[in-house]
């Protein structure tokens, strides 16, 4: 399987009622590591929150040094 260009997430409340809608988008963090990151500002209840979703590859940060050298 391919990486993808970018990944949807659905935030739902425990009763099933569509809260928000995420596109998380491919993202090379401070760290080294890679993955994809999305972040949304959304409304529960007349409450705003923010919203961020981060999905980080597990030795992703080690592939990449041991590419440099």
């Amino acid at each position: 399987m391919s990486v993808p260009n970018f990944l949807i997430a659905e935030l739902k409340s425990d009763s099933g009622q569509m809260l928000a809608i995420l596109s998380a988008m491919p993202k090379q963090f401070s760290t080294g590591s890679q993955g994809f990151y999305a972040n949304q500002k959304i409304e529960i209840e007349g409450k705003r929150y923010q919203v961020q979703l981060q999905l980080v590859e597990i030795g992703s940060k080690k592939a990449k040094e041991n590419e440099s050298e």
